[in-house]
């Protein structure tokens, strides 16, 4: 299944784009989608474990993908 992944602030920097689609076998985790997210140009920016989100949700790296899921890498935010 292909899996539509959303970046944000230094993540679309380091992609030059503001989503990318992932391939991903059914039954997938979120660690699985990350690995190949990292195996794409542009990753070196990711840390090895980047936050995710799947449908507006802080997710764990087990959790199960399934299709329509909206998923988000969430990049480090400082503030002040």
């Amino acid at each position: 299944m292909t899996i539509t992944v959303l970046l944000f602030a230094s993540y679309a920097d380091a992609f030059g784009r503001p989503q990318i689609d992932v391939s991903v076998p059914p039954g997938a985790t979120v660690a699985d989608m990350v690995a190949r997210v990292q195996a794409t140009g542009g990753a070196e920016r990711l840390p090895p474990r980047p936050l995710v989100a799947v449908n507006q949700a802080y997710a764990s790296y087990d959790h199960v993908l399934a299709p329509g899921d909206e998923i988000a890498l969430i990049p480090p935010v400082a503030g002040g």
